[in-house]
């Protein structure tokens, strides 16, 4: 095996070329430095994923590694990111309950997926299939999902519970309504504390982990205070008939949701079987679609029900006393207190989807912490495939895989060209797909290349993958011995972690500038930006209206090339004779089009050169200028051999001119050169105006043309200009040397 073909196969194998002390020391510094932010971000991401916050460990453990080992970015930092959180929420909330066991199945299996995906594409070269998501779509929906993402960590900071609606915008109205109604103050000032540490230190000295140091405060603060605060109690301690008939009747309308959500799936998984089968029953398939689609419907209606019934639940607030044998009872506000002495503190119902055990109902008064975290090394194991669950995932996975590699390649370009090494986009696309389909053997789910952990591994000084296998090592350790001290670790904390990240996202700018450039680029974002938001969760929706909208206008511009009729300008060049008031020779009509001629636009050139015609009466010659022509279709092809019969009808000649050499090989290989002439064709304007212009000026009466004679036009001087043109020439009268000869 060659050097050439190992270093193809094994790129980490460049890193250790000219590898000295010193580098390793930058990459130890840079991988270290990198862990103490990718610890506390990860964890955050995770629970963005609706995953358990040690899930986030997991996916910080082999995809950093594996992606530097075969990507070609050596300071390229990969792991949970905010978008492909967000993303793997999304794809997942229809399939099962966020956190469940079947969710976290399903989200590895969606790392295996967005894996594999992006892995064929690397072998295959099509690196290039990214630019399906045009800069303005990615813009829109970044935007978008940086607000939805900050927005949705709005309960986290206020501490308190609403229920989801159907939309983004809805929850994050009940999120407001709840907030007004009860705030829990002490998760509202550890965040903010969170952020000022953050952001206080950022602006001191941005080399210092301000992550970390946040993280460590709040922690230290919620251990010592004991700021998680819950309990247990029997449904016969809490003295409240309201409270108790409200629990009955949403444990029923839980049993009647889990009842008729068995009885789908075991009505889909019979379908499935008769999907299968040699000669499926017709009449049995479309008896279970009905009862299928009724199911969905009923389970709709009882989670809206349920819904409210949890809502109630969580609003309701008890105050605790204790009674002489030392029991705690729990009264409601609503109902009135009885006399007695009580602590002061609130306490609440911690209602989930599942029944409420009349035994240990579970009730807080304090705020909420990561809480346990699994000592040890996730087990390797192969993710468990569900063919069903994968068909229903994959326009997801193409999304997730898109995204989250144009999200990794923008930062590689970027840092690539801060640092002068090469780049190969293919070859990243294997080591992130690589990343993924490895990290899912690690219990690891979807991750891409990060922009803020990238940044810190640059600004430390790292010069190679190295100090990312470091960073691996470093979480290793973490999930050893140290997953302890992250117990009393705030949400809210972890919410102003993801906050903080999320805000370097926005960028409004990016409208602005690209409707600068070219309106509907900033049309598309905007459309894009609007439409995500809107449709969230279902974020999908966002980013394939922007691509169809931009697929749709690229292929309305192409219907239409830029076409002008040409005239000499005073620089001796031929331009726009509209653009810049030009004379038209009456004889000659030069005709610059700049476009591809296909079966899209051929119409539209004919059309322009016949309306060109009919007004020209006295016209003997056409000039297509082709400079902007670079393929030309059989439609083309067809299109342009009846306009030359039509010419030529009309006793107007035809020539054409700056076609490339693929325009010309196609001319030939369809007879259209021979029919043109030889005679008829050149290499640039002028060379053709050169020779026909005689031919097609014989027996002319035109004193000057405008395809020969350069205009005269005088040069426009504004008025400040002739001021000091006038105070020049005064001032040169008063020169006493002027007529000096000095």
């Amino acid at each position: 095996m060659n050097a050439k073909l190992l270093y193809r196969i094994f790129p980490f194998l460049e890193w250790f070329k000219g590898y000295s002390k010193d580098a390793f020391t930058r990459d130890l510094t840079g991988g270290l430095t990198v862990a103490l932010v990718l610890i506390p971000q990860s964890m955050a991401y995770a629970q963005l994923a609706g995953l358990p916050a040690y899930y986030g460990l997991y996916a910080a453990l082999l995809p950093p590694v594996v992606a530097s080992l075969f990507g070609s970015s050596r300071q390229l930092a990969t792991g949970p990111v905010a978008i492909v959180s967000l993303m793997t929420a999304t794809a997942l909330e229809p399939l099962a309950t966020a956190g469940s066991e079947s969710y976290i199945a399903y989200a590895i299996l969606l790392a295996l997926m967005a894996g594999v995906f992006q892995l064929i594409l690397g072998i295959v070269r099509l690196g290039a299939v990214v630019n399906f998501l045009s800069h303005p779509v990615v813009s829109g929906f970044t935007n978008a999902g940086a607000l939805i993402i900050a927005t949705s960590q709005l309960s986290k900071l206020f501490g308190v519970y609403p229920e989801k609606g159907e939309h983004h915008y809805e929850t994050v109205y009940n999120v407001i309504r709840e907030a007004i109604s009860y705030t829990h103050w002490p998760t509202l000032a550890l965040a903010i504390l969170a952020f000022a540490t953050m952001i206080l230190i950022r602006r001191w000295n941005p080399r210092i982990p301000n992550v970390l140091i946040a993280v460590l405060i709040t922690t230290l603060i919620s251990w010592y205070v004991g700021f998680e605060e819950k309990s247990t109690t029997q449904l016969a301690n809490i003295k409240s008939e309201m409270v108790q008939a409200e629990i009955a009747r949403f444990n029923e309308f839980v049993r009647e949701i889990e009842q008729k959500t068995a009885e789908r799936l075991s009505s889909q998984r019979l379908m499935d079987s008769l999907h299968n089968a040699a000669i499926p029953n017709q009449e049995e398939l479309i008896r279970l679609k009905y009862d299928i689609e009724l199911l969905n419907s009923q389970i709709k209606e009882q989670s809206e029900k349920t819904g409210l019934h949890r809502m109630n639940l969580r609003h309701i607030k008890c105050r605790e006393f204790v009674d002489a044998s030392g029991v705690s009872l729990f009264y409601s506000e609503a109902d009135g207190l009885p006399e007695g002495k009580t602590n002061g503190k609130i306490w609440r119902l911690s209602v989930g989807n599942k029944v409420i055990n009349s035994e240990a109902i579970p009730i807080v008064s304090g705020g909420a912490v990561v809480g346990h975290i699994p000592e040890g090394l996730p087990a390797i194991k192969m993710p468990r495939l569900d063919f069903g669950v994968m068909v229903s995932l994959l326009p997801m996975v193409i999304i997730i895989s898109l995204l989250g590699f144009m999200e990794a390649i923008s930062i590689a370009k970027a840092m690539a060209a801060r640092t002068d090494q090469r780049l190969d986009v293919n070859q990243e696309l294997i080591g992130q797909g690589l990343s993924n389909i490895l990290g899912s053997f690690g219990q690891s789910y979807a991750v891409s290349g990060s922009f803020s952990r990238s940044a810190v591994n640059l600004q430390a000084g790292a010069v190679s993958g190295l100090s990312n296998v470091i960073s691996s090592l470093v979480v290793v350790a973490a999930l050893l011995f140290f997953t302890p001290l992250l117990y009393h670790l705030p949400q809210a904390v972890l919410a102003a972690i993801i906050m903080m990240a999320v805000a370097g996202l926005i960028n409004f700018k990016a409208f602005i500038h690209a409707w600068k450039t070219q309106w509907y680029d900033g049309f598309i974002g905007i459309v894009t930006f609007v439409c995500t938001l809107v449709f969230a969760p279902e974020l999908d929706r966002g980013i394939i209206i922007g691509v169809i909208l931009s697929l749709l206008l690229y292929m309305i511009r192409n219907m239409k090339p830029a076409i002008a009729i040409l005239s000499l300008h005073i620089d001796g060049t031929y331009r726009n004779r509209i653009r810049f008031e030009l004379d038209q020779c009456p004889y000659i009509a030069v005709i610059r089009y700049a476009g591809s001629l296909i079966f899209s636009n051929v119409n539209y050139l004919e059309n322009q050169i016949l309306d060109t015609v009919r007004r020209m009466p006295e016209l003997k010659h056409l000039l297509i200028v082709g400079n902007g022509i670079n393929e030309i279709d059989a439609s083309g092809t067809d299109a342009l051999s009846m306009l030359i019969d039509r010419l030529r009808g009309q006793n107007i000649d035809f020539s054409i001119s700056g076609l490339n050499d693929s325009a010309l090989d196609v001319l030939s290989r369809s007879g259209l050169r021979a029919k043109i002439g030889p005679n008829n064709m050149y290499h640039n304007v002028s060379r053709a105006i050169e020779n026909i212009w005689e031919s097609a000026h014989e027996h002319s009466t035109e004193n000057k043309c405008p395809l020969r004679d350069r205009p005269f036009k005088p040069i426009p001087i504004d008025a400040q200009a002739r001021q000091e043109m006038l105070e020049h020439d005064a001032n040169t009268d008063k020169d006493p040397h002027r007529h000096s000869g000095e």
